[in-house]
């Protein structure tokens, strides 16, 4: 299969280069907004560890009457749509050539003209069935606007229009299969693109045993694609529009490669700059290029959720105050708080990775910080886990 465009396969030099001069211009767009007011300028990649990391919830606050975008984006008069998502927050969208780059992700799997999409993705209010049309768009495929629900319509319309393809999340193709088997009608779908879910293994051999390819992508309202699986089955590959950063949860701070960590992400798309996007979600960078010769950065999928804020002792601990912890000590480096339930009474344990240390100072900072007492433990570097969780929470809720 020949890949999606040349940008797939680039050196990593002239990816370097092009991305720098296109967060040049980016972060150029974005200061002339008024949601971000006194954004350093940027040089190259390189600096954007100089950046603030802006979150969902940052958007939300900023958002009101007079001002649905918060200042992040143009006026809405220059958009073709805008969404509404949980929380409730509100984004742009534009019918302009795949504008969400999901494109990338339907032609990695095969999908093209010729081909007609089932998309059960929501068309109401949520943008994720434009998004995934506007993909099937710039693959020249057919769409069936099925959005969610209506099962027995669902397969008496794809059985008779000989659908090939379904667009949804993992689980919905499941239920539909199911109602086509009771119904008695053979089906046609060969490949599935899914997302807005988790993709159980199981789940994936049980599409493959129906003789159906399924692939995953990540994608978010806000950002479009951001990684998708190519018939390698390695990772994620990252996509072109985007750079992606594995960081400390609660922090900017990136992390090694391989070791767990939040995404942040900065969108190179003009018409709405999001620049270093915390998604909340955990993954970590995988190394090497994928078999398939797409030669951007991979990561390995969605690994959990980074906001671990818990409540200790009827005391919020948050992701950024354990940051605060491991950069008061310059020899400390990863800390981790474990909640635990001891005798009907929170304890709470915060683990220290370094080379010796002084647990009277250490624990003088917890109290500092957390606003709590707790036992201070110190652990040899390397020894906690590789799961990005800087607040592990091990009490029994059930």
């Amino acid at each position: 299969m020949t890949h999606f465009d040349s940008l797939e396969t680039r050196s990593a030099a002239q990816r370097a280069l092009a991305q720098d001069r296109a967060l040049v211009a980016q972060v150029a767009r974005a200061r002339a907004l008024p949601g971000y007011a006194g954004l350093p300028e940027v040089a190259s990649r390189a600096d954007l560890t100089a950046l603030p990391v802006l979150r969902k919830s940052d958007l939300a606050a900023a958002q009101g009457p007079g001002a649905p975008l918060g200042g992040y984006a143009g006026a809405l008069a220059g958009f073709d749509h805008v969404f509404q998502s949980p929380g409730p927050i509100y984004e742009p969208g534009k019918m302009a050539a795949d504008w969400w780059r999901v494109g990338r992700f339907l032609h990695a799997c095969g999908i093209g003209r010729g081909d007609i999409v089932q998309n059960c993705f929501s068309y109401h209010l949520t943008p994720a069935g434009m998004i995934f049309e506007s993909g099937a768009r710039a693959v020249g495929a057919t769409v069936l606007p099925a959005g969610t629900g209506q099962s027995e319509l669902q397969v008496r319309a794809a059985h008779d229009l000989g659908v090939t393809c379904y667009a949804g999340t993992p689980d919905y193709l499941k239920v539909l299969l199911e109602a086509a088997d009771a119904a008695g009608l053979a089906l046609s779908i060969s490949r599935a693109v899914v997302s807005g879910g988790a993709l159980f293994p199981s789940l994936r051999t049980y599409y493959k045993d129906r003789g159906i390819a399924c692939l995953q992508c990540y994608a978010t309202a806000d950002l479009g694609l951001i990684a998708y699986e190519s018939p390698a089955m390695e990772g994620m590959i990252v996509d072109e529009g985007v750079i992606v950063e594995i960081v400390t949860p609660g922090t900017g701070a990136p992390v090694p490669d391989g070791q767990v960590g939040e995404v942040v992400v900065t969108t190179l798309n003009p018409d709405y700059p999001l620049i270093r996007f915390a998604t909340g979600d955990l993954s970590a960078v995988l190394p090497g290029s994928s078999p398939c010769g797409r030669t951007n950065m991979r990561i390995k999928g969605w690994m959990g959720r980074a906001d671990q804020t818990t409540k200790i002792k009827g005391m919020f601990v948050r992701p950024e105050q354990v940051a605060q912890l491991v950069a008061r000590h310059p020899g400390v480096r990863r800390a981790r708080v474990i909640a635990e339930r001891t005798g009907e009474q929170d304890v709470m344990t915060v683990c220290f990775e370094c080379d010796g240390g002084d647990e009277t100072v250490l624990g003088a900072s917890v109290s500092e910080v957390l606003k709590l007492r707790g036992v201070v433990r110190i652990v040899a570097p390397g020894s906690l886990p590789n799961d990005g969780l800087v607040i592990e929470d091990r009490r029994k809720y059930d």
